[in-house]
């Protein structure tokens, strides 16, 4: 258990930071920023998509060097440094965004940042005993190409666990664990600081954030706005605090019955092209014009290849996959996107956006047929044009339509990526882990937006692990366990414990998607 608030209290702090500032241009990400971190605390670190988070301990581990002020490691000062060094001093992060290569095994990977990770086969013993132990499988042989994002969040964790750290700093840790895993987490993460281990830890979940940690320090706008014990506050006063204003609530209506035909999977399956990966088997599963389908799910139980046949990126079968109404199985990306198609990736950096390219060339990537584009060439007022919308539109903290796409945080990434497929009015838009990363006020923003495209006649499939999220939009829910799909049952038919059964494998595949499922 984590040491009693008086007890860290009385302890000297182990990171002091006086008066930290980093400017951008064009933006102001952090402005004299105070802020102790003492052993055994686990500290939050609130505020909105572009509050200055990540920027914050970026400082911290040594990836970006502040403009002002000083730190203080165990009471002496703490200059310029590398994240190498950080590492060394005791210093651990697991970032928002992953660094993993993706042609690496898992144990190549960590080998990377552990000392002495030449020996791969001891190395491999060690990943797997540690991530057994603290309830974080994964394979230290597996090629991290053929991971889902959960998986890869594991890797993250498990490779700061190994390192020992005396100072653990998460960034959005949970966003793609599922609740068993956050659980299992949380009890390492009291673990740890019982023994000594400071943490600062980052979250939009505010449920979390309440139960897991002693003190929060809340930044708006670049500066510490706030500073509390989140277990004497309300999910709703910390919003608040992060946002400056009441929390924004989902208007969700019934669906219309018995819309056209958006999206059909008519016994879709495929074999997995990776050999540690999940074949899919037999889905049946029918989309509508006005309903969001949700899908539950553990990671890595064929998420990935369901997504990957639903892109194009994989072809299917002749006749397992239709969209409006056509045989599209044999079509690759952009010829279902001509169909009607949007598609939101669960990997937002490097398949959702790629990361050296302007916010209007990123936008122009899947808007071209809208206009952007003419005679073969580009439309270069109208690309800037369609990016400056998004970002007016879904509020996206940046520097304007010529931000790289990696200049901006994972949440408001997160923003303009979603943004341009919904403002291309798709007429079925599938997208993965919608909110992840996002602050609670842009959640709801965004959780809307899909709400009111799916008003306007679209049919939405969502890929998510986060339940509460699947039964705030979703009219009908499903779960996918080890390449199989349940059947599809209204929302408001079912509750977090049967989905829970399903998701542990205890349920009947999908035989027939008949009318009746739309009603």
């Amino acid at each position: 258990m984590a040491l009693p608030p008086k007890a860290t209290a009385a302890a000297p702090p182990r990171l002091e930071l006086r008066g930290i500032t980093k400017r951008y241009p064009g933006v102001l990400a952090n402005e004299g920023i105070d802020l102790a971190v003492r052993p055994g605390e686990i500290h939050a670190l609130l505020g909105e998509n572009g509050a200055g988070k990540s920027t914050l301990v970026k400082i911290i581990y040594g990836v970006v060097k502040a403009d002002a002020g000083e730190m203080l490691w165990e009471g002496g000062p703490l200059g310029s440094h590398t994240p190498a060094q950080a590492r060394h001093l005791g210093i651990g992060m697991v970032f928002q965004h992953f660094n993993l290569f993706d042609t690496l095994t898992v144990a190549e990977n960590i080998a990377l940042c552990i000392e002495g990770g030449g020996d791969l086969k001891a190395l491999a013993g060690r990943i797997a005993e540690v991530s057994g132990r603290y309830g974080l499988p994964i394979d230290p042989l597996r090629h991290v190409h053929g991971l889902s994002v959960g998986e890869r969040q594991r890797v993250e964790i498990v490779r700061c666990l190994l390192q020992d750290p005396k100072l653990l700093i998460m960034d959005e840790p949970t966003s793609v664990l599922t609740p068993l895993e956050v659980e299992k987490l949380f009890e390492t993460l009291r673990r740890l600081a019982g023994e000594g281990c400071s943490i600062l830890y980052i979250s939009h979940k505010l449920d979390e954030i309440r139960e897991l940690c002693q003190t929060a320090t809340v930044l708006r706008g670049g500066r510490v706005s706030a500073d509390c014990d989140p277990r004497e506050e309300t999910p709703k006063s910390l919003a608040e605090m992060m946002i400056g204003r009441e929390l924004p609530v989902c208007r969700h209506s019934e669906p219309p019955e018995g819309g056209a035909e958006r999206l059909v999977l008519d016994g879709l399956s495929l074999a997995s092209d990776d050999p540690f990966g999940t074949d899919l088997m037999d889905i049946r599963l029918t989309v509508r014009a006005g309903e969001i389908v949700g899908i539950a799910g553990v990671a890595g139980n064929g998420q990935n290849a369901l997504l990957a046949a639903l892109s194009g990126e994989r072809r299917a079968p002749p006749g397992q996959v239709r969209i409006g109404g056509r045989p599209a199985g044999h079509l690759g990306p952009r010829a279902r996107r001509a169909r009607g198609l949007a598609f939101v990736p669960e990997e937002r950096l490097g398949r959702g956006a790629v990361p050296g390219m302007s916010l209007a060339d990123n936008a122009l990537l899947t808007g071209y047929q809208k206009g952007m584009v003419r005679h073969g060439l580009v439309r270069v007022e109208r690309t800037r044009a369609y990016a400056e919308r998004v970002v007016d539109a879904f509020k996206v903290v940046c520097a304007g339509s010529g931000s790289e796409a990696r200049s901006l945080s994972g949440g408001n990434l997160q923003k303009f990526i979603l943004g341009r497929e919904i403002l291309l009015e798709p007429s079925l838009l599938v997208l993965a882990y919608p909110t992840w990363g996002v602050d609670v006020g842009a959640a709801a923003q965004i959780r809307q937006a899909v709400i009111d495209l799916r008003d306007r006649g679209a049919g939405v499939l969502v890929v998510s692990e986060e339940l509460e999220e699947l039964f705030e939009i979703s009219d009908r829910i499903a779960v996918i366990g080890k390449g199989r799909l349940s059947p599809a049952k209204r929302t408001r038919d079912t509750g977090v414990e049967e989905v829970g059964r399903w998701m542990a494998g205890m349920f009947a595949p999908a035989l027939d998607e008949g009318p009746q499922d739309a009603a």
